[in-house]
């Protein structure tokens, strides 16, 4: 899941299940599964996301699942664990949950206070107040404003910081925005690899049968006639990955990707359909700058032809040069 309160994705759980609680790693010590910031939801009979697995999981998801029971609105609790005999781990670490039951008037607030601007959100770790859109309330306590004035230093690095009772925390921002073309068999298994991951899908197929009938949080489906109609009204930043059923369409595609601003364009296939790409595309008008941008064959085609394989490869790819993007241009943390 993404760093931050994924409001979108915490509501949409609410909306299924009734009620959730929302598990959140605030520190680690030492060896520890996962960083701080991972978080997962847990309901009565299943789950989503991770905060690392094995026994550590096994016990949050109890404690978790008890909370969902709790009298009271803005149930919460906090819990340090050890990883070691007594959770029946060899980490040698330490790991600080915060865990939070959100029902449905929970959250409709929490909406309420992103549709107002918040941008982190800041509450008290025992149970019974509402959360505040980050802002200090008069008189608060220290250990309040420290801990804002940490997180708009960016000392959170996207996790929880907790101190004096309160827990401040960001709003997930609504992921890389990526433009996908197809939603054959690998277009499937690549909406499900990057599914918790920093992106949101716009899916683009010209038949609403190839579609999955669910659609996870971070995919947003649409069926056009001309799939590269949808070109036009992808943001600038966005990455095209292009995959459907036609190499024509595939090319139109490219063709209107590379004539305007944008960000990656991916093209699967093979060396010799990326020759042929190349060239067909130079014929059109693009120069050496813009068939730059055209990543073909995109993935690792070292672990092998089958979707999920493909899939893998192509999101390995995305969060590296994602990475290397970011540490080029680390964003300044805010005033």
């Amino acid at each position: 899941m993404s760093a931050g309160i994924d409001i979108s994705r915490l509501c949409a759980a609410v909306a299924r299940e009734g009620s959730v609680v929302r598990v959140v790693v605030t520190a680690t010590g030492g060896s520890a599964p996962r960083e701080a910031g991972a978080a997962m939801l847990v309901w009565h009979d299943g789950q989503e996301g991770t905060i690392g697995g094995g026994a550590l999981e096994f016990e949050a998801t109890a404690r978790a699942r008890a909370l969902l029971d709790a009298p009271g609105p803005w149930a919460r609790a906090e819990a340090a664990l050890a990883l070691g005999p007594a959770l029946g781990q060899c980490c040698g670490g330490s790991v600080k949950l915060l865990l939070e039951r959100f029902g449905e008037a929970e959250a409709d607030h929490l909406a309420a206070l992103v549709r107002g601007g918040a941008s982190m959100l800041a509450r008290p770790t025992a149970s019974g107040e509402a959360p505040l859109a980050g802002v200090a309330p008069p008189h608060a306590p220290l250990g309040l404003q420290r801990l804002l004035r940490a997180a708009r230093a960016g000392a959170s690095g996207g996790s929880a910081l907790v101190d004096g009772g309160w827990a401040v925390e960001p709003v997930a921002g609504p992921g890389r925005p990526v433009v996908l073309y197809g939603a054959g068999h690998v277009g499937r298994a690549l909406v499900h690899v990057l599914d918790g991951l920093p992106y949101r899908v716009l899916w683009v197929d010209s038949a609403a049968a190839r579609f999955p009938e669910r659609l996870p949080p971070h995919a947003e489906r649409l069926v056009a006639a001309n799939p590269a109609d949808a070109v036009r009204h992808a943001p600038e930043e966005a990455r095209h990955i292009v995959m459907t059923c036609s190499h024509a369409l595939d090319l139109e595609i490219c063709h209107r990707v590379l004539s305007r601003p944008s960000g990656r364009l991916g093209l699967i296939g093979s060396a010799s359909k990326a020759a042929r790409f190349r060239s067909r595309l130079t014929a059109l008008g693009h120069g050496p700058a813009a068939l730059a941008r055209l990543d073909c064959p995109i993935g690792d085609r070292a672990l092998g032809k089958a979707p999920a394989a493909v899939a893998l490869g192509i999101a390995a790819q995305m969060l590296r040069e994602d990475a290397a993007a970011a540490a080029a241009h680390p964003r300044e943390g805010a005033a």
